[in-house]
């Protein structure tokens, strides 16, 4: 039996403590022959919560670049990814035991010609139900809707589908056991989403103070994707000769971003780290969305446990508690000091095993 020793404060409480690994699970007896692999903070392993595993601008990838991919994110501290939708059967990964845990929500489910090319089952509203049950049963128990996107009828944001077809929907998942998300920039998709019971938003750039207050009571968690937001000025700019409400819509959700995302945290929303990558944003930055969390105005600890011990919970998965499995990232310097730590990993342990 190999026996391995970690030491230092462990997050989020800081304690200073002896972590050993014992066939795979984190114990805090003492266990005599342990080498002492790394020093430094440990922190529970990474949590990205909006990711797209096995898909780039272009629609689905081979196994081989997913498998790039994935241990860029990896190799970055992020070892529990809820992939938040994806044109690839990305279900192989489970038999890697090498390679991130993984939460799959199937593949978006969007509007016939209303969503990026080759990522989304296109449908019309008779048959969104249908998808969503086949996508439930596809998935890890998550089903990825696409709530509104950019109408060449109206030149603007509109919802995908009607608000009676979106709640048809929601209650099929869950009926099916799974959970649902959907992709949201504007404000008009929202009340019909929280109102049928949707379980969490992705982006939310369009959420209000009333919007807000639904979602905490109703316990909708909120990914914000903060990085993301960045591009909405050039989406703003391509659109602005042919779509030019659309273009002023994006404009505003932008400029009042950290409003929207501060507003919801001290509503009480839950929110969570997502890095959106997949498409044109790259793996293996996790640490980059945290950082840009607290830029915003949220606490670092907030932050960071919205990447860490606050996301692992919410999906179901232990932290670094006695017997737990032993998935953690350790740093020289203390992460919540300087979320900049977050971008240097000493050591990577994924399953009891040091794979970074």
């Amino acid at each position: 039996m190999t026996v391995i020793r970690f030491r230092g404060p462990v997050l989020p409480d800081g304690e200073a403590r002896d972590v050993y690994v014992v066939d795979g699970r984190v114990t805090y007896e003492a266990t005599s022959g342990a080498h002492l692999v790394a020093e430094g903070w440990i922190v529970p392993g990474l949590v990205d919560a909006h990711c797209h595993l096995g898909l780039d601008d272009h629609g689905a990838v081979d196994e081989a670049t997913t498998e790039e991919q994935a241990v860029a994110d990896r190799d970055a501290g992020a070892l529990l990814i809820r992939d938040c939708g994806s044109a690839a059967d990305t279900a192989w990964i489970h038999e890697r035991e090498d390679l991130p845990r993984l939460i799959r929500a199937g593949r978006h489910i969007g509007r016939t010609k209303r969503y990026i090319r080759n990522y989304a089952h296109e449908v019309e509203p008779e048959d969104l139900t249908a998808y969503v049950v086949q996508e439930a049963q596809r998935g890890d128990g998550w089903v990825k809707l696409v709530g509104d996107w950019i109408s060449r009828e109206e030149g603007d944001l509109a919802p995908s589908f009607p608000a009676e077809a979106f709640a048809a929907a929601i209650a099929a998942a869950h009926e099916h056991g799974a959970k649902v998300t959907a992709h949201c920039f504007g404000e008009g998709v929202l009340p019909g989403l929280i109102e049928a019971g949707i379980d969490c938003i992705e982006h939310g750039t369009g959420l209000t103070t009333d919007l807000v207050e639904a979602m905490a009571g109703r316990g909708v968690a909120l990914v914000p994707t903060v990085m993301q937001l960045d591009k909405f000025p050039s989406y703003a700019e391509a659109g602005a000769e042919k779509f030019p409400a659309y273009a002023a819509t994006m404009t505003d959700l932008y400029t009042r971003r950290r409003d929207t995302i501060m507003a919801a945290y001290e509503a009480g929303v839950a929110l969570y780290a997502g890095s959106d990558g997949g498409g044109v944003s790259r793996h293996g930055n996790l640490a980059g969305e945290v950082v840009a969390m607290a830029e915003l105005g949220l606490p670092a600890d907030y932050a960071l446990g919205a990447a860490s011990w606050r996301g692992r919970e919410w999906l179901g998965f232990d932290g670094l508690e006695e017997g737990a499995s032993a998935d953690f990232v350790v740093y020289d310097r203390d992460p919540l000091a300087d979320l900049t730590a977050l971008f240097d990993p000493r050591c990577v342990v994924l399953r009891g095993r040091v794979v970074a």
